[in-house]
């Protein structure tokens, strides 16, 4: 089959930063599928994989979190799906990633495409979907009745674009998203955010220009060391922070007369360790699907670079390592 990897970790100036290459085609055993993909987009974790994953000895490393497909084959225990089901999901960081003609994955994290939407369309979701999902629903503990606000830092990247629509349509919160440009700003507000402010600016004198000194909860999507000091300030006492991105270092010693909660998400967790409940990943994308499908929520596509190929790739990775980019990248077919 062909697939897009490297062999050593470094820059996406590198020629070998990404090759095309021929590889033996997947067995599915257990509960895996095996996919034929038809589309993926790319995550700040595929820039960050490149950049650090550890070598295999001569074994190439095939990065991909984000894919939409068609199942070719199933593994013997498979229960949830059949050949020929259109499908997307986020796999997992354990194992090859989906930047390959044929993918194998665990059904638990699998979703059934949305059918309104098409292949590039679909693979923009999952990762930042369910990201959203769990950060909002499982760590914030938000309900469809919850009152208040919501501050999202990075209101037009991947996870915010999703994040914004989900907070929006499910909830009752008033969403302030954050952006610093005049189209990145226009996206968000696209997306369903109340009111955007500048990230690049004080945080707690941006929310005061629009009528708020504090919100009761933040989705910080990145920069959450930058913006470590401006927290305690602007979370309402008993509020909730929940953030995505690894900080070595994150001292939360002044939360502690608010009170505030702090909540740690990764999307991968779940496969990482095999829990039990790692189902809830395929049910989390089963809703995504039918409140796409229903007209609630919408693809974040932005751009389709074309096919899937390590020219092509390379773009994408100068795309999401370019801290400009609004919405997914993605690439279609082989």
């Amino acid at each position: 089959m062909k697939a897009i990897g490297f062999y050593e970790a470094g820059p996406i100036d590198r020629e070998e930063a990404l090759l095309d290459l021929e590889l033996p085609d997947p067995v599915p055993h257990g509960r895996d599928l095996l996919v034929r993909v038809r589309a993926v987009s790319v995550n700040p974790v595929d820039t960050q994989m490149r950049s650090f994953a550890p070598s295999h000895e001569g074994h190439p490393n095939v990065l991909g979190y984000d894919a939409a497909g068609v199942v070719e084959a199933i593994g013997p225990n498979v229960e949830m799906f059949k050949v020929g089901d259109e499908v997307y999901y986020a796999g997992s960081i354990m194992r090859p990633g989906a930047n390959a003609e044929l993918h194998t994955v665990d059904e638990r994290i699998v979703g059934h495409k949305p059918r309104s939407l098409n292949w590039g369309e679909a693979a923009a979701l999952p990762l930042t979907a369910i990201t959203s999902w769990e950060l909002l629903f499982d760590k914030l503990r938000l309900t469809k009745d919850q009152q208040g606000s919501i501050l999202v830092i990075n209101g037009a990247g991947g996870a915010g674009s999703i994040l914004i629509q989900l907070a929006r349509k499910l909830t009752g919160l008033t969403v302030i998203a954050t952006a610093s440009r005049p189209e990145s700003a226009a996206w968000a507000r696209e997306m369903g955010a109340h009111h955007v402010i500048d990230h690049s600016k004080p945080l707690d004198e941006e929310l005061a220009a629009i009528g708020f000194h504090e919100v009761n909860y933040v989705a910080s999507l990145g920069g959450s060391d930058a913006n470590l000091s401006y927290f305690p300030k602007i979370i309402a006492p008993r509020g909730a922070l929940a953030k995505i991105d690894h900080s070595p270092s994150f001292d939360i010693g002044e939360f502690h007369t608010k009170s505030i909660t702090v909540a740690l998400q990764n999307m991968f967790t779940r496969s990482m360790f095999q829990m039990a409940e790692m189902i809830e990943q395929h049910n989390i994308l089963e809703e995504v699907s039918r409140l796409i499908d229903e007209g609630v929520l919408r693809s974040t596509m932005t751009q389709d670079l074309g096919p899937i190929n390590a020219a092509n790739l390379k773009a994408a990775h100068e795309v999401a390592e370019s801290r400009t980019a609004i919405g997914k990248t993605v690439l279609t077919g082989f």
